[in-house]
């Protein structure tokens, strides 16, 4: 009687480990799967600095079409871009796609 208590209780353990191991196959095989949907839909948006010209002004500010640093520096309230930014040497080095740093003396919340 031993024995056979003994083997049924082998064969429940064996069904429990077994459904455990699918149900963790099937989780971790659903992250990675949702990993790389996550991560191509990530990488096949393209951003422009046009799309940025809406935005609040963050600390990293990419210059868009037709902005110069007098409009940057008064969209965002920070009059002192030129000192933040030593690789612009000159108020007309800025182009399209520049990345430039802002310090930004207002909250955005306080600006609207």
């Amino acid at each position: 009687m031993a024995s056979s208590n003994t083997n049924q209780t082998l064969k429940i353990s064996k069904a429990i480990s077994d459904s455990s191991s699918w149900y963790c196959a099937f989780v971790i095989l659903s992250l990675i799967l949702l990993a790389s949907v996550k991560e191509n839909s990530l990488t096949e948006e393209s951003v422009r600095g046009n799309q940025l010209l809406n935005r609040p002004c963050d600390e990293i500010y990419v210059v868009g079409e037709g902005e110069t640093l007098h409009t940057i520096s008064a969209k965002c309230d920070d009059p002192y871009i030129i000192e933040q930014n030593p690789y612009i040497q000159d108020s007309d080095d800025v182009y399209p796609g520049l990345v430039i740093k802002i310090t930004i003396s207002k909250p955005w919340k306080l600006q609207r």
